[in-house]
């Protein structure tokens, strides 16, 4: 095993944490461009966030030995590993993430795909959206919420960071 994919998700993790930060310093610009380095920011986050969920996806293929480069998402990557009768228990947790609309996972999932939409109007918070969400879906969003959208992607680097962790280390014990 190369590893190649395991380096990937240390690298889009490193990445995340470096825009987090400055998504932080652009909360104290004072600048006229403020609140578009913010929304900048907001989105790069909800990138690199997402680009290292799909390398450890890549990351769970390439330590199952399935070719990382012929799926899409967790379910593809579950029929790729049911092809040939493998089970992961690493996979099993990710589908239960993604498939529980309250969890961070969906929530990081559903503000990421937000970035490909627009909208006018502001809307609200439910249980299985995110302010997050709400704000990268708006063509001019209320930045009044940037302090609580910071503390969600922090939470949910944070949980992605843990949860890369914990089931490496239970793929070490295999």
């Amino acid at each position: 095993m190369s590893g190649i994919y395991q380096a990937r998700t240390n690298q889009k993790l490193s990445f995340t944490r470096l825009h987090l930060e400055q998504l932080k310093k652009a909360q104290d610009d004072t600048s006229w461009s403020k609140h578009a380095l913010i929304e900048s920011y907001n989105e790069s986050v909800l990138f690199h966030l997402t680009s290292a969920y799909d390398a450890f996806l890549r990351e769970i293929a390439e330590w199952y030995k399935v070719d990382t480069e012929t799926f899409q998402g967790y379910r593809a990557l579950a029929a790729e590993m049911g092809k040939t009768g493998v089970e992961s228990p690493e996979l099993s947790q990710l589908s239960n993430l993604e498939s529980d609309d309250s969890s961070w996972l969906h929530k990081m999932m559903s503000a990421y795909e937000a970035c490909w939409h627009g909208a006018d109007s502001k809307q609200a918070v439910t249980e299985t959206s995110s302010v997050s969400e709400i704000h990268v879906l708006q063509i001019n969003p209320d930045h009044a919420e940037d302090g609580e959208i910071i503390t969600e992607y922090q939470a949910w680097f944070d949980s992605l960071s843990e949860l890369v962790n914990r089931l490496r280390e239970g793929m070490q014990e295999w």
